[in-house]
């Protein structure tokens, strides 16, 4: 799973972390569509929270970032959705004198996630799987 650390600067914590595409910001870092307009005329200042002083750039990372909070509040929801169905499959399956869970089902749903994402996918799968269950 993508751990890496960014530092304010908007560069890796540590060599090799981060890279194209890694995009772990979150709410209040200083990416703010007023911000992109903000220091980022002056040569050589990065507008806050871009980690760039190009002011087209820094603008397409503000907007790109708003497309990622809007996918992350998304994600949040679904989430919590899935997690309360998953546990009232649960509670339905006990109450009528089932198993508390169904390991095939479980392996179904790795599987599904590691063929889709790999590695991380299997760890999602488990982290889905654990909202909705409980731990093991």
């Amino acid at each position: 799973m993508m751990t890496d650390v960014v530092e304010q600067s908007g560069g890796p914590a540590r060599p090799g972390a981060g890279g194209a595409g890694a995009e772990a910001d979150a709410p209040g870092d200083g990416a703010t569509a007023n911000g992109a307009a903000g220091r980022a005329g002056r040569p050589g200042t990065t507008t806050p929270g871009t980690g760039t002083a190009e002011p087209s750039a820094a603008a397409r990372i503000v907007e790109i970032r708003e497309r990622i909070d809007d996918i992350d509040r998304a994600l949040i929801e679904l989430w919590q959705e899935r997690a309360r169905l998953s546990q009232e499959v649960g509670a339905t399956r006990m109450a009528s004198g089932g198993t508390r869970l169904v390991l095939a089902r479980e392996r179904e749903i790795l599987e599904r996630f590691r063929v889709a994402l790999g590695a991380d996918g299997t760890q999602l799968a488990l982290l889905l799987l654990r909202a909705g269950r409980g731990p093991l």
